[in-house]
């Protein structure tokens, strides 16, 4: 990594404490605060004096995520390919629904957890991401689509759903959280973000206990032990009923519903036996299944199912009285899953 201090990463006035030690005024704080939540690289701070332009380009880094590479969809999902500064690279994927646009974001370079079904971790973790770098990517595509702060930005939700799991980086991104619903910033609502775990146990109890009440989403994917275990690597350690005893503590500390991702893997998970037993496990609990069709990965020796299989299961969690949906697909034609579209850069690049 650099070793210049990204001022993105600070507070505005944390930054005010850096302006007043280079002998500049502390209002100037403000106007760099707002410029770096637009985007903006020093040298387009045009408020500011050349000189000091010039002095914080020598000691600090304003943006330290570009977008380099951009596909999009024929269903209007974007995917971006982010560079970071030592070179790594972590993708984002945006989304465009009525009300406006959702951010799929990255949470590391690579991951470890390993899941039988992601391309996310086939390299393995590479290292954790920075909160500035991690807001870097809401920053980034948000000035791509010409947004502003508070309620003139475009990104109206997040989900922390990209390349990476979250809790296993979970200072980082607990000081991003903090960072992105600033409210002199591009104040994004915890209401508004959802972060996805694998079930990592011990984390989820110590996310119940911030003061950032966002939207648990876990991916369960199995309602037996010892087939998740199949797919899922963390499942060793964390039992189903650990990880639900981890969301209802994660209701009773925050009155929000939670989010079971439940991916749907011919022959492994898409069963009217599995369906029954998902019915049972969760049956009147305060929370909402998400199923999702599996994106087949080439490196990965799993189907998908059809869509009239993928509603008939739907149906039986219905009938079985589960508040669930089942996932639009989106970003197919583009490497949409997490991790293609990386895997396929690091490819081409070896």
């Amino acid at each position: 990594m650099t070793e210049k201090q990204c001022l993105l990463e600070l507070t505005s006035e944390q930054i005010k404490e850096v302006i007043i030690a280079l002998n500049e005024k502390g209002y100037r704080a403000g106007q760099i605060y707002k410029a770096l939540h637009l985007g903006l690289d020093f040298s387009e701070m045009t408020e500011l004096s050349k000189q000091l332009r010039e002095r914080l380009s020598e000691q600090f880094v304003a943006q330290p995520v570009k977008i380099i590479k951009s596909l999009k969809s024929v269903d209007g999902t974007e995917k971006f390919l982010f560079a970071l500064l030592d070179g790594n690279v972590i993708e984002g994927v945006l989304m465009k629904y009525k009300y406006g646009y959702t951010l799929c974001v990255s949470t590391q370079v690579g991951c470890r957890m390993g899941c039988a079904f992601c391309a996310s971790g086939l390299n393995g973790l590479v290292r954790n991401l920075t909160p500035s770098e991690i807001l870097g990517e809401v920053i980034c595509a948000n000035r791509y689509l010409d947004g502003g702060l508070a309620d003139k930005r475009k990104i109206i939700n997040i989900v922390m759903m990209g390349s990476g799991e979250p809790l296993d980086n979970y200072d980082n991104v607990i000081k991003f959280l903090k960072l992105v619903s600033n409210a002199s910033g591009i104040n994004v609502s915890p209401r508004n973000i959802s972060l996805s775990t694998s079930g990592i146990v011990p984390k989820m109890y110590d996310l119940a206990k911030e003061d950032i009440h966002v939207n648990l989403t876990v991916s369960l994917h199995s309602p037996f032990d010892e087939a998740r275990q199949k797919i899922m690597p963390v499942a060793k350690a964390y039992s189903i009923k650990q990880i639900l005893d981890a969301c209802a503590n994660y209701f009773d500390k925050t009155g929000r519903r939670y989010i079971f991702e439940y991916v749907l893997i011919k022959g492994d998970t898409d069963t009217p036996e599995h369906a029954e037993a998902l019915i049972k496990l969760l049956k009147g609990r305060p929370c909402h299944v998400n199923l999702i069709r599996l994106n087949e990965v080439k490196e990965k020796n799993l189907k998908t199912v059809t869509d009239k299989e993928a509603y008939r299961f739907l149906g039986l969690l219905e009938k079985g009285g589960l508040s669930a949906t089942l996932r639009r697909r989106m970003g197919v034609d583009i490497d949409g899953a997490c991790g293609q579209l990386r895997q396929r850069y690091i490819e081409e690049n070896q």
